[in-house]
């Protein structure tokens, strides 16, 4: 499950990347840049030890998350409604749920989710004021 899981995220993400940049034009390109890039960070969050890497491993979770929900609600708003369109939201459903299910193997939960990304803006906060 350690190494599954997040192996599916990261190739759900790339495919949707794909299937994006595969329909041309600057918005979908602009899409497919932003998966490549949140799965890349979701990655090296993954394998990374650097403290400071392990400090911000939700943020790429919260980013995926996000993304895919975002990339969802304007497919919803500005249409494309064939099959195609149909596989890419089913897929980014799909990324979005697993990673639900990779909050709740890292962090143990959104209560611990929340409680590790309040922390960490806390220490980062803390930090610049430091100095």
């Amino acid at each position: 499950m350690a190494v599954a899981l997040p192996a599916t995220i990261a190739i759900l993400g790339v495919l949707a990347g794909v299937i994006h940049l595969s329909l041309g034009g600057t918005l979908f390109t602009l899409n497919a840049i932003g998966y490549f890039v949140l799965v890349t960070a979701y990655v090296i969050a993954n394998v990374a030890t650097h403290p400071l890497v392990i400090r911000f491993r939700w943020l790429p979770r919260l980013g995926l998350i996000g993304y895919a929900t975002t990339s969802i609600g304007a497919w919803l708003v500005i249409g494309g409604f064939y099959w195609l369109g149909y596989l890419t939201k089913a897929i980014e459903l799909t990324l979005i749920i697993l990673v639900v299910v990779d909050i709740y193997r890292v962090h143990g939960g959104f209560r611990g989710f929340f409680r590790d990304a309040v922390a960490s803006v806390r220490w980062a906060v803390a930090t610049i004021r430091s100095h």
